[in-house]
């Protein structure tokens, strides 16, 4: 899927949002080997070290924009100087969607705040999330005071799969109201001021949940 020549931004798996930017020189079993990759904001030359995880992003034969884990697996000189990155395979890739960010089904904890004190703050949890919005569960209570314009304040958890914990605060908007299959009341948002760092972990938090229900289809049609 990966070509020679295709350019590769790579984003730290700590959480930082830092952008590196490089080429793919040449593509191995198992490997992508890159050029010494670039620092986007200051225009330097970045040296990686062993063992360094990131996620790569790069743009596919149908433009489409791909993302996957890695990790530098070492450097060499073949015979220019390149960067060793791992290369799960084309089952460990997932295509982005560019127009939309991609929605994914996820319980994620959440706290629900009013914007000027229109009903209670309550928890509760997603049932599913994006970069740019999510879908929360809400007590019957509250139902009857939450409509679709209200401004309100969320506060969420997401647990990455290295098990760190990633607390995000922003502003939304509701934008629908509905009863889920069980008939529970739902409400839907979207998120009207966040950060970029934190829409930058919630695009991780999307992926990493994309190839938990990619490997586990995989596993049931074995």
């Amino acid at each position: 899927m990966i070509k020679i020549g295709d350019s590769i931004r790579l984003e730290p798996s700590d959480g930082s949002a830092r952008q590196y930017r490089s080429k793919a020189l040449a593509v191995a079993d198992g490997a992508v080997h890159i050029s010494y990759p670039i620092d986007e904001q200051s225009g330097k030359t970045v040296y990686l070290l062993n063992g360094m995880q990131f996620k790569a992003t790069f743009v596919g034969q149908d433009g489409g924009l791909y993302i996957f884990d890695t990790e530098v697996k070492g450097k060499i000189r073949d015979p220019l100087p390149m960067v060793v990155l791992a290369y799960p395979g084309e089952e460990y890739v997932v295509r982005i969607q560019r127009r939309r960010y991609v929605r994914v089904k996820a319980n994620v904890d959440a706290a629900v705040h009013p914007s000027d004190s229109e009903f209670a703050p309550f928890v509760t949890m997603t049932v599913d999330i994006s970069a740019g919005g999510a879908a929360l569960l809400v007590p019957p209570a509250h139902a009857p005071l939450l409509r679709p314009g209200m401004a309100v304040e969320l506060w969420l958890v997401l647990a990455m799969r290295s098990g760190e914990y990633h607390y995000v605060q922003t502003k939304a908007s509701i934008v629908r109201m509905a009863d889920d299959e069980r008939g529970m009341a739902k409400m839907s948002v979207e998120f009207t001021n966040l950060a970029p760092q934190d829409r930058v972990r919630l695009i991780r938090y999307s992926f990493e949940r994309q190839l938990e229900e990619r490997k586990w289809e995989n596993e049931q049609n074995k």
